[in-house]
C-alpha cells in the first residue's frame, strides 16, 4: 500500500477519484482496501481543513436552516424570539438577536451558541 501526502490540487482530485472507486467496491473494514480507504479519507480531511476551510454559517443562515430542517414556521419561533413582527425583523436582519433570543434558540432549537453569537 503506497500512499503519498496530498500536496497539490491534482493530488487532491486524484485521491478523491481513488476514494470514490474504493467506496463503490464497499470494502470490509480491516481489509486492505478498507484500510486504504480509511487512510485516504484521513489525508483528504486534513488537506481540506488546511486548503478548503468551511466558514461557519452566520446566525440568520443557521436559524433559517434549522427552520427548514424542522419544518418550522414564523409562528413556531414566536415563543423563542417574540411576536411575529419581531421574528420577521430578526430573519430579515433588521433586528439583532438579544441574549435572551440566543439562549432560547440554543436551548430550544439546538443551534450552537457560538454560531448565534458570531
Amino acid at each position: 500500500m503506497q500512499i503519498r501526502p496530498i500536496r497539490s490540487e491534482e493530488d487532491y482530485k486524484a485521491t478523491l477519484r481513488e476514494i470514490s472507486a474504493l467506496v463503490d467496491r464497499d470494502p470490509q473494514p480491516g481489509s486492505p482496501d478498507g484500510d486504504r480507504l480509511d487512510v485516504l479519507t484521513t489525508l483528504v480531511q486534513a488537506y481540506e481543513a488546511r486548503h478548503h476551510p468551511i466558514d461557519p454559517p452566520d446566525a440568520l443562515q443557521a436559524i433559517r436552516f434549522r427552520m427548514e430542517q424542522a419544518g418550522l414556521s414564523v409562528k413556531d419561533l414566536e415563543p423563542v424570539i417574540g411576536k411575529s413582527n419581531r421574528v420577521y425583523e430578526v430573519l430579515n436582519g433588521t433586528r439583532p438577536l438579544s441574549l435572551r433570543m440566543i439562549r432560547e434558540l440554543h436551548r430550544q432549537l439546538g443551534i450552537p451558541a457560538d454560531v448565534l453569537l458570531g
